[in-house]
């Protein structure tokens, strides 16, 4: 697999300039960034989250945990919970499992990203494989994310 049809034709439409890396085959965000040679706080990962309004996605640096609670209440929702993987393999079915690019609202999804993703000067993504990243600088992410909301909710992720 490649990337994503839906993905690739946003970029165009959207005239996003942006590379491609590859990458050896990996199977989670820190072992993407490792492989990719891309610091973990460059690389924006793709987190489905639910509750009985639906699903969200949100974007946040490789190497933070999502704090659920203040996701939830930023967005006025008092249940959010992760989504499990056949959750994501339907919803998302031109991409593989886990591979998930940040931009959920070409999937319909409500897609809201974490503040520290844009202080990075490049920021890379999953492009719908786990074979590959997008790099893009932070105007045309941010541009590309245009529209949705933004906050801080996440914290680093223990070791």
């Amino acid at each position: 697999m490649s990337i994503s049809p839906r993905l690739s034709n946003y970029l165009e439409q959207s005239g996003a300039r942006y590379e491609i890396r590859s990458h050896a085959h990996s199977r989670n965000s820190a072992e993407t960034a490792r492989l990719a040679h891309v610091p973990q706080h460059q690389l924006a990962k793709s987190v489905i989250l639910e509750d009985e309004h639906g699903c969200v996605l949100a974007v946040v640096p490789a190497d933070t945990r999502v704090q659920v609670g203040a996701l939830a209440r930023m967005l006025g929702r008092s249940s959010l919970r992760l989504s499990d993987e056949r959750t994501l393999g339907m919803m998302f079915d031109d991409c593989e499992v886990g591979a998930v690019p940040a931009f959920g609202m070409l999937w319909g999804l409500e897609t809201v990203v974490d503040e520290d993703v844009e202080r990075n000067s490049d920021i890379y993504v999953e492009c719908g494989d786990h074979e590959q990243l997008l790099r893009l600088s932070r105007m045309y992410f941010s541009s590309l994310m245009r529209g949705v909301r933004h906050g801080h909710f996440t914290r680093p992720l223990s070791h």
